[in-house]
């Protein structure tokens, strides 16, 4: 199983970002898939999760509203759609397939002004 982030980086407060996750090595279409991240002194948090058939759950009350998380089968890719972005989403985000235990290396998302 590999998972391979990218999309993070530096934005202002109030911006935009899309964070891609492509996976290989299992049948991406059968599995559900979620988005964690982990703020700098904190544990890992669940953000976000998308079910095998595409409905999902975006969890923290902080992120509703603000964050999407959609998949591409076609493409094996999950993707986690971040507006209105504030500097307490400042973290490391992960993709992890539901029911398993395999983590990429996650994508650096830094919000300051």
């Amino acid at each position: 199983v590999q998972l391979v982030e990218s999309g993070g980086g530096l934005v202002q407060p109030g911006g935009s970002l899309r964070l891609s996750c492509v996976a290989s090595g299992f049948t991406f279409s059968n599995y559900g898939m979620s988005w964690y991240r982990q703020a700098p002194g904190k544990e890992r948090e669940l953000v976000a999760k998308i079910f095998s058939r595409g409905n999902s759950i975006v969890y923290p009350d902080s992120v509703k509203g603000r964050f999407t998380i959609s998949r591409d089968n076609a493409k094996n890719t999950v993707y986690l759609q971040m507006n209105s972005l504030k500097p307490e989403d400042t973290a490391v985000y992960y993709c992890k397939p539901l029911g398993m235990t395999y983590w990429g290396q996650g994508t650096q998302v830094t919000v300051s002004s």
